[in-house]
């Protein structure tokens, strides 16, 4: 049991430091992008994570229509029906544990709800709303 423990503790540092770091990235990122950038903020990544568009499919789309209003449970992309496992690293302690998946599924997603690329400012603000569920 201490093993397990200890391994699980290993794994939660090593996971807070690289996505600490990502962050941190972002952060000086959207600093060069905005000068007046202070700090990510959770109200405004929920804004982006509920906000609906017309996505590059045509059809209107969110994140949540994958990944649901409740980031704790399980939901289904809206487009092939597939699992998802739930995004909360509370609920799912394996989730944002590998930055370059974290990046790729950032600018997949950003790409489909939004038809562009997200600013450095953007993908923050989203990830400290899901770290904050």
């Amino acid at each position: 049991m201490k093993s397990l423990l200890l391994i699980f503790t290993l794994i939660t540092l090593s996971w807070s430091t690289n996505l600490d770091e990502y962050l941190n990235t972002l952060k000086q990122e959207a600093t060069k992008e905005n000068p007046n950038f202070k700090e990510f903020n959770v109200k405004r990544g929920e804004e982006i994570f509920t906000s609906k568009h017309i996505g590059k499919k045509g059809k209107e789309i969110a994140c949540t229509s994958c990944h649901g209003i409740d980031l704790t449970k399980t939901s289904e992309n809206f487009f092939t029906a597939k699992k998802i496992e739930p995004l909360s690293t509370k609920a799912n302690p394996s989730r944002l544990t590998d930055v370059k998946k974290v990046q790729k599924w950032l600018k997949r997603n950003f790409n489909d709800v939004y038809n562009r690329v997200g600013t450095a400012q953007e993908k923050g603000d989203v990830l400290v709303y899901i770290l904050s569920k």
